[in-house]
Order: structure tokens, then C-alpha cells, then sequence
């Protein structure tokens, strides 16, 4: 059966220059490095500049993205980005990437779904691909998370960071097997009864505020685990594969013992576990294509390689994007 697939054509990412190390959040809260790292594996994170909005990350990240796929913007047909901090309550971030990147043709918007974003924004994407509406797709996560954190609260602030990384993805003609190149499938879902888990108590209808994040770690480690390996497992399930085949996994880099745990309970060598929460921190729906764009530049993917791209977030959303490279 001859369908369109969503090839992975091009990666791009970008980070600020600000650093905040561990050290200097000792300086800023009760807390010290040693306990960050134990309990996080988190060394450092990235802030964005006074005055540098989510659409500046998202903007050279795609820039990146586009000369890595060897296009100009005007290949495009379709823009998402994903991002739970937008620039503004409206217009879509996305629309201005898309006039940043001096694109006038086909359409732009954001897709909402925190750390699962990028993950949502992938099978979005996808899916209009399949359906034969696009032919090529821009698709971002980007987030400002240092402007939404309780500086005072210890058990938030040391764990965000911010950042963006960009993907293009391009039609390609496939069998419908799992052997051929692009998205194999896309897995989404949600549960509201959790939202009190992981939030942030602002809101334009609520309080008329952004608000700060609020988390309650411990509740949301355990949903984690079981979420992110089962819906690991129900994509591997939906293409006739087990965790053998997996090459490589790309996950959201929320916590390195949240990691390490989905990795055992699917029986996954470490090895292949993609990890960079050490330098980034928790960017939400810009963790996994930043980790992606560096796994792919540091030689860890190569084509025909089997990739899963696995993300939990408040909502809680959670999702996961098998691809043959």
C-alpha cells in the first residue's frame, strides 16, 4: 500500500548564552549542587536574555533547521510550534516565526500540550502530511519556562531551563511497512483528573495572570514511568516491533532518575538513551528536539536507524513518535 510518510529531512536547535549553574542557584534559594544532582542530574540550565521572547529561540532554531535540510523558508507549506510560554496570549508564535523567516504563503500555528508539545506538534504534523495537504512542515519547540518560575520555590526553579530546537519534515512515498523511512506512527493522550499535579496558577480567564508553575514531584515521578514505558511500548506494539529494535530514545529530559526508571522497565540499555538534562535542564516541549538535534549532529542517529521520541507532561499529556530515520 503506497502512503505518504514524514521524513525527518533536517534538525536545528538553539540556546542562550546565559548559563545559571548549580552553584548560582545555591546562591538564589536553599539548596545545594550535590542534591540537585542526585536527585535531578541536573548540572547547569540555559535563561533567556532580558527582553529575548520564545519566538527569538524558536526563530535561529529553525534558521538552523532549514540550512541543515538545505531549504529556504519558501519551501515551506505549514509552521507549528509548540510552546506552552507564547509571546503573547495572541497572535500564534508560530505566525511570527513565520514572518521572521520572511515566509508570506501557507499557514502557522502553535500547539499547546507542555512538555508533550513537541511530541503533539510531530503527529499533527504528520497527519497532515499523510493526508496529502503538505509537503513539507517546519515544526518548533520552543519555551521561555524562566519566565513563569517561582524564583523562591526550590523545588521548581532549579529544575526549568530554556531553549528551542526545530525539525523539517518532508513527504516521502512509503510501503506502509515498518520498514520504511519517516514517522512510523504517533501515539497522544491525556487525563484532566491530573491537572493539579503539575500546573501553573495563572491564566487570562482565571486570574488575569501568567502565574507560576506549581509541582507536586513525587506524584508526577510515578505517573511518569508508567505513562512514558507504556506508551513506548503501544507504539512498538502498533509496528510489529519489540524494544530490540529500538536504536535509540529520544526522551523528554525532565529528570535523569525519571529516565533511568522508563529505561529499566523496558528493559533498554542505557546506551541508547539519549540524555542531556545534565546542561539544559527541563525545557518542556523544546527537551526532546533539542536532545534530538544534538544526538544527530554528535553522529548517535543515521538513517535507517529505529528512533522514539517519548514525552510526559501537565495535564497530564504524554505521547511518543516512532521514526526509522
Amino acid at each position: 500500500m503506497t502512503m505518504f510518510r514524514s521524513v525527518v529531512v533536517g534538525c536545528g536547535s538553539y540556546l542562550p548564552e546565559k548559563i545559571i549553574t548549580n552553584k548560582h542557584m545555591e546562591e538564589l534559594v536553599d539548596t545545594t549542587d550535590e542534591w540537585i544532582i542526585e536527585r535531578t542530574g541536573i548540572k547547569q540550565r540555559h535563561i533567556a536574555a532580558e527582553g529575548q521572547k520564545t519566538s527569538d529561540l524558536a526563530i535561529e532554531a529553525s534558521k538552523k533547521a532549514l540550512a541543515d535540510a538545505n531549504m529556504t523558508a519558501n519551501d515551506l507549506d505549514m509552521i507549528i510550534v509548540a510552546t506552552a510560554t507564547p509571546d503573547q496570549t495572541f497572535p500564534a508564535t508560530a505566525t511570527r516565526v513565520q514572518e521572521a523567516l520572511g515566509l508570506h504563503t501557507g499557514f502557522a500555528f502553535d500547539v499547546q500540550a507542555v512538555c508533550s508539545g513537541f511530541v503533539y506538534a510531530m503527529a499533527t504534523a504528520d497527519n497532515f502530511i499523510k493526508a496529502g495537504q503538505v509537503k513539507n512542515v517546519l515544526v518548533i519547540g520552543a519555551e521561555t519556562f524562566s519566565r513563569i518560575l517561582d524564583w523562591e520555590d526550590r523545588t521548581t526553579c532549579v529544575l526549568f531551563g530554556d531553549g528551542a530546537g526545530a525539525v523539517i519534515l518532508s513527504a516521502r512515498e512509503g510501503e506502509g511497512k515498518n520498514t520504511d523511512q519517516g514517522i512510523l506512527s504517533t501515539h497522544l493522550h491525556s487525563d484532566g483528573r491530573y491537572n493539579d499535579l503539575l500546573f501553573v496558577d495563572g491564566g487570562v480567564s482565571s486570574t488575569k495572570s501568567t502565574g507560576y508553575l506549581r509541582m507536586r514531584g513525587r506524584e508526577v515521578f510515578r505517573h511518569a514511568v508508567v505513562n512514558l514505558a507504556e506508551v513506548v511500548q503501544e507504539a512498538l506494539d502498533d509496528n510489529d516491533m519489540d524494544s530490540s529494535d529500538i536504536d535509540i530514545v529520544v526522551p523528554h529530559q525532565a529528570n535523569k532518575r525519571i529516565l533511568d526508571a522508563t529505561a529499566r522497565k523496558l528493559k533498554l540499555d542505557p546506551s541508547k538513551i539519549v540524555v542531556t538534562v545534565e546542561k539544559h535542564a527541563n525545557t518542556s516541549a523544546a527537551s526532546i528536539p533539542l536532545a534530538l538535534d544534538e544526538a544527530v549532529k554528535g553522529g548517535r542517529i543515521a538513517r535507517g536507524n529505529v528512533v522514539i521520541l517519548e514525552a510526559m507532561g501537565g495535564g497530564f499529556t504524554w505521547g511518543s513518535c516512532l521514526i526509522r530515520w
